[in-house]
């Protein structure tokens, strides 16, 4: 099978697809690869690292997307919507539930859409493809809100873990999954004082034993959550409905009464976000004030560590994609997770989740 790996055109986003360790295996298998230039210089894989590996460069991203399978890391941008195309398959992020007019473009276009992020184990209930990004965005979201903090990008001035005679800063988690506890295990590390919120009586038991008195475990409702978010210096918003925006669930109300120069990280915003306030930032411009407060909303924060980034992807997607190449779409068949991957197929909404989100496009 021909599979094709365009650069990505996302404002500051450095993975690539495919890396050349991932092309080996995809030759071996005797697969052609075509990686446009420079698609991987980001992440620190060369086009000779390619060449080295079997692919073939190519100048333009119309060549690597005119291939029978396409894989990327983030969605299609407007600019590459006119490669779409009938009877091809394109395995990347795509969270539909926040972009409606790509969803319109793809159903539009016939191509088979499967998205890491719905790709699911049904037996374990896990989301095998969203994990690595999931950990390394909860990780950077403490990072990135340790920065923001500081007087001089805008925030209170408050170092996370204080020091001896001044309390540490305060991080409150909304969501408990993935990305909560690894903003949590980031935070309690930096000394600060740490909240997680989250619906799940059983996962707040698993958060127990994992972290025990260090993290203050509390049930979601809106009462523990206004009273946690007025206290919070850092507040992250780590809420996952699978394949749907993600709920609301704090009103501009309640920032208006956090303190001036705190800090919110949505790591929900490529599903809509969890706080009214936020909307989508890029690295390039990554926070602005609202209500006095300073708001990050960069939906591709891995980009900002796409060495890591990268490696990490494809250490969970090679699998799926050796799969996809070797059986194009019948590999649905073989894998019911890759199945539970499929947003679009011939012409159709076919997630049922995403179908939920935009019903007058179901047919």
């Amino acid at each position: 099978m021909e599979i094709g790996v365009p650069k990505e055109n996302k404002d500051q986003e450095f993975r690539v697809g495919l890396s050349p360790s991932s092309v080996r295996v995809l030759r071996e298998n005797g697969h052609s690869i075509f990686v446009e230039t420079q698609a991987g210089n980001g992440a620190g894989f060369s086009d000779d690292d390619y060449k080295t590996a079997g692919a073939e460069i190519v100048p333009t991203s119309e060549k690597a997307w005119n291939r029978e399978l396409v894989v990327k890391v983030k969605e299609p941008l407007t600019s590459e919507y006119k490669f779409l195309q009938k009877e091809q398959i394109l395995f990347t992020y795509l969270h539909l539930a926040a972009d409606r007019k790509l969803t319109e473009n793809l159903i539009d276009c016939g191509t088979t859409a499967i998205a890491y992020e719905t790709v699911e184990q049904p037996s374990a209930n896990r989301l095998p493809l969203l994990t690595p990004m999931s950990v390394i965005a909860g990780r950077l979201a403490v990072q990135f809100g340790a920065r923001f903090l500081e007087r001089q990008q805008g925030g209170r001035g408050v170092l996370l873990g204080g020091v001896p005679g001044v309390k540490p800063g305060k991080v409150v988690i909304l969501g408990g999954g993935v990305v909560g506890t690894e903003a949590a295990k980031i935070a309690v590390g930096m000394g600060a004082i740490v909240q997680i919120l989250d619906v799940s009586v059983e996962r707040l038991s698993y958060l127990e034993t994992l972290f025990g008195s260090r993290v203050e475990l509390l049930y979601s409702n809106s009462a523990h959550i206004e009273a946690a978010v007025i206290e919070a210096d850092l507040l992250i918003g780590a809420v996952l409905v699978l394949g749907r925006r993600a709920p609301i669930l704090v009103s501009r109300e309640l920032v208006k009464q956090m303190r001036p120069g705190s800090v919110i990280v949505d790591v929900a915003v490529d599903q809509g976000g969890c706080i009214e306030t936020l909307h989508p930032t890029s690295h390039t411009n990554p926070v602005y004030i609202e209500e006095g407060v300073v708001h990050y909303g960069v939906p591709n924060m891995p980009g900002a560590v796409p060495w890591t980034a990268t490696q990490a992807l494809n250490n969970s997607t090679l699998p799926y994609v050796v799969q996809l190449a070797n059986f194009g779409i019948m590999a649905l068949e073989v894998n019911p997770a890759l199945a539970k991957g499929v947003n679009v197929q011939n012409h159709r909404l076919v997630h049922p989740a995403v179908q939920e989100v935009f019903p007058d496009l179901v047919n």
